[in-house]
């Protein structure tokens, strides 16, 4: 059966990512420094950008249930360090605010409509614990000093992934297969693509690598929960970790885009 954390867990973990990312910037020579995960990006416009993102969905919660999608208009944060580190905790706060007014069951809009996970307040804060881990992971590696991602976060965080940001009636363009992910910390996922959709479950542990009563998975990948969040999210190679089967089925999800 699927885990998923309770709802003043991934608020706690969403303020603890949150701190440890300031940390990283706080201890950065330059903000202008590059984040390699992110390219295109410096450390300033990564504090902008988590900052953001929590601000607009504070708005998003406090907006309530929707049919569509409900502009929040953010402004940008200030740029000297200081008074933007300031502007990312209350950016933390605006968010975890609005979640511990509405609670975990408030109905509100999000991009992931026809996933598996609900269209809800504790849903958005599942995914925030993921938005502010990976990003937090991104400023350390900037710094050349990347932390692994451990515990319940990391967990959480393939389940959540796979149920969020795969899961769908967006049709596979390819043949139908299945992927299994497998976390050395006892727990696995099967991921069933076909021109229906996507759909993830959870294997009983422990897992035999071709789910119960289904065939043989195209390909499987293996390694911590946290490895496989960055394998997930496309911050560190799939080949790093331990490939059986097809490995190009990795890379057709890492370039299929259900929303294209």
């Amino acid at each position: 059966m699927t885990e998923i954390l309770e709802f003043p867990v991934l608020l706690r973990l969403i303020d603890e990512r949150s701190v440890a990312f300031r940390a990283a910037v706080a201890s950065a020579p330059s903000l202008d420094a590059q984040v390699p995960t992110c390219p295109e990006w410096t450390l300033r416009d990564l504090v902008q950008h988590l900052g953001g993102v929590q601000r607009r969905w504070a708005g998003t919660v406090a907006v309530g249930p929707a049919d569509a999608r409900r502009d929040v208009t953010v402004p940008e944060g200030p740029q000297e360090r200081a008074a933007l580190l300031a502007w990312s905790a209350d950016s933390t706060e605006q968010l975890l605010g609005a979640l511990r007014e509405f609670g975990p069951d408030r109905g509100c809009w999000t991009w992931w409509g026809g996933s598996q996970s609900p269209q809800t307040s504790g849903a958005v804060a599942r995914h925030q614990v993921q938005e502010a881990m990976v990003h937090a992971y991104d400023a350390q590696i900037a710094l050349g000093a990347p932390q692994p991602l451990l515990g319940e976060a990391a967990l959480d965080g393939v389940d959540e992934f796979l149920s969020t940001c795969c899961a769908g009636t967006d049709p596979w363009p390819h043949e139908p297969v299945a992927v299994e992910y497998h976390a050395t910390e006892g727990r696995s996922w099967r991921l069933a693509l076909s021109a229906d959709g996507a759909r993830v479950t959870e294997l009983p542990a422990p897992a035999t690598g071709t789910g119960t009563g289904e065939e043989a998975a195209g390909a499987t990948l293996r390694g911590t929960a946290g490895e496989l969040v960055l394998a997930l999210y496309a911050r560190i190679p799939v080949n790093s970790l331990k490939v059986d089967g097809d490995p190009r089925l990795f890379d057709l999800l890492l370039a299929w885009d259900p929303s294209a």
